[in-house]
C-alpha cells in the first residue's frame, strides 16, 4: 500500500452543464486572488550588484563560449586574451576590493547592456532582462558555487528590484 495521498475530490462537472463557447467569443480569465502571487508574476530587473566580480573570472571552463566563439573581430579576441591574468582572473579586477581599475573605461564587451547583448549573442531587446539575469545566475554559480553569498546576495537584490 502506498503512502502517497491523493487529491481531495473537488467535485465532478458534466460536460452537459459547462458553458458553451462560441468561436468569436474569447472571455478573458478571472483575476487570480488565491495563491502566493496575489497577482502578476514579477520578473528579476538585471542589475551588477557590488562586491560580486564572478564575470571578472574570464577563463571559466569549457562550458563557456570561448573568445573565438563570441568575437568576429579578431582585435576583441586579442584584447579580450590580453585582459586574462595566470589564474585566469581578468588583469583589472582587484579582488582585495572585487573591484574592476578600469570600470569607467572597460571595453565594450564588460558592459551588460541591451546593445552588447544583441551585438555578441544575438539577443533582442525585448529579452535582454532575462537572459542577463540568467547569464549573471549561471556565471556567479559556475564561479562562486551554487549555494555562494554571492548568488543570494545577486538573486535577493534582482527580485527586490523586479518589474511587474
Amino acid at each position: 500500500m502506498s503512502n502517497a495521498l491523493s487529491p481531495p475530490c473537488l467535485g465532478i462537472v458534466s460536460m452537459a452543464r459547462r458553458p458553451k463557447r462560441t468561436a468569436k467569443t474569447k472571455q478573458a480569465p478571472p483575476p487570480t486572488t488565491v495563491g502566493f502571487g496575489m497577482g502578476k508574476r514579477k520578473d528579476p530587473l538585471w542589475q551588477c550588484v557590488e562586491g560580486c566580480g564572478a564575470c571578472c573570472k574570464l577563463v571559466k571552463g569549457p562550458s563557456f563560449a570561448t573568445p573565438e566563439e563570441i568575437f568576429t573581430d579578431p582585435a576583441d579576441v586579442e584584447l579580450y586574451k590580453s585582459m586574462v591574468g595566470s589564474d585566469g582572473w581578468c588583469v583589472h579586477f582587484e579582488k582585495s576590493s572585487r573591484k574592476c581599475s578600469i570600470y569607467n573605461e572597460r571595453p565594450y564587451f564588460c558592459r551588460v547592456e541591451a546593445d552588447v547583448f544583441d551585438k555578441l549573442y544575438g539577443i533582442s531587446k525585448k529579452k535582454f532582462n532575462v537572459e542577463a539575469c540568467r547569464s549573471c545566475t549561471d556565471t556567479i554559480k559556475s564561479v562562486y558555487g551554487p549555494y555562494s553569498k554571492e548568488l543570494v546576495n545577486y538573486n535577493s537584490t534582482v527580485m527586490s528590484s523586479s518589474t511587474s
